[in-house]
């Protein structure tokens, strides 16, 4: 036995470890070679140039330039803001602040974004899981019965994998249920795409509410890792004094506050439209696809959708992979059986996608035994 098995934590032994985009493909060959559909990040490269005259420096612990910039976008005071290591570094936060490890308990509700059950596990706190309902709306009943079981409660809208909005009425019926009980989280990475929904305006009414934002998704800067948590101050105060002491370094505080003055705003919502428009297109094609039984509504930069069964769910899947167009296979995932993710990237990738697809059905067929073979 390895010194890091005798001495890890026994769970930790046989954890999985979340499986990244990259994660997954880490080992493929040729990555600049490939098409990302996979991960939900935007299309094309940034410009983006960083001053380095203060690089021998520590950061400030939030850079004011940083907290300036999203205070005014996001229309809350500073003081209501932390900046973290993208939108993940604060869901790790919120479970280490409030959960006591291997005492108290997180809720979620899957099908759903798999890094809140990751940092629940790392920190050694229990999962309690009250799935969607079959249309992937809150369980408010089987919430209510959670009551008192769960320290921080996850809710993702839209969500992740399935790009649906909750309701505002729904979450507003979480956020009372757990009034007295829970941090009640509401993950708004892909708030961007449907602006109008988001909820960090009542944080004056909630004092248990947090809502996670990130530039990684509308604003194109997956690569920068900049994320922010928006709370009330007795929540900052807590999550400030876990975070690391310099969570956001000066370059990427830089180049946020780029991506969030007026040019980078007019530019992110430009993005949005376009994403918007492409996603529609995206989804109508998938709904005439005899192959396809189900098309998901979103309300993000990414579509889900259902194959007919698991043969053409890996034959679309696998085909693709081998032509360098990577998607995301969310068939693991709680009733997401045969469903794969295609993230909405350039107008280009979208078209080279669906017509290797058409070309791949062109030249296969399917027999009564779902098994698809070379056409004579």
């Amino acid at each position: 036995m390895s010194i890091a098995n005798k001495l890890a934590r026994k769970e930790l032994i046989a954890m999985v470890p979340y499986q990244s985009a990259r994660r997954l493909f880490a080992s493929s060959g040729d990555m600049q070679g490939k098409i990302w559909l996979n991960a939900n990040e935007a299309s094309g490269p940034g410009n983006y140039q960083v001053n380095s005259d203060s690089i021998n420096r520590y950061p400030d612990f939030q850079p004011e330039n940083l907290l300036k910039a999203y205070s005014q976008y996001c229309q809350l005071p500073t003081e209501n803001i932390l900046a973290t290591r993208g939108a993940d570094e604060g869901i790790e936060l919120i479970i280490r602040t409030f959960c006591q490890a291997y005492q108290d308990s997180v809720l979620i509700c899957p099908p759903t974004y798999g890094m809140y059950a990751i940092s629940a596990e790392n920190h050694g706190a229990d999962i309690i899981k009250v799935p969607l309902t079959k249309n992937l709306t809150l369980d408010l009943a089987g919430l209510k019965a959670q009551v008192g079981q769960a320290k921080v409660v996850f809710l993702c809208s839209p969500g992740n994998p399935t790009g649906n909005l909750l309701s505002q009425d729904e979450i507003q019926a979480a956020l009372e249920l757990f009034a007295e009980s829970a941090m009640v989280v509401v993950d708004e990475a892909y708030i961007e795409f449907s602006p109008e929904q988001s909820v960090a305006s009542w944080l004056k009414k909630y004092p248990h509410l947090v809502v996670l934002r990130t530039l990684s998704k509308a604003f194109a800067l997956a690569g920068l890792r900049c994320g922010f948590t928006l709370a009330n101050t007795d929540v900052i105060a807590m999550l400030s004094k876990v975070i690391a002491p310099y969570p956001v370094s000066a370059p990427v505080a830089d180049i946020a506050s780029t991506a969030l003055a007026s040019s980078g705003l007019e530019q992110m919502n430009i993005r949005v439209q376009e994403t918007n428009e492409l996603r529609v297109q995206l989804i109508h094609w998938l709904a005439q696809q005899e192959w396809c039984s189900q098309v998901f509504n979103s309300d993000a930069n990414f579509v889900l959708f259902r194959c007919q069964n698991e043969t053409i769910k890996s034959f679309i899947f696998d085909g693709l992979a081998k032509q360098g167009i990577l998607i995301r296979d969310q068939s693991k995932q709680l009733n997401l059986s045969d469903c794969l993710r295609i993230s909405i990237g350039s107008e280009d990738e979208l078209n080279l996608l669906m017509k290797s697809i058409k070309n791949s059905f062109a030249s296969e067929k399917i027999n009564t035994n779902n098994v698809i073979t070379t056409k004579a």
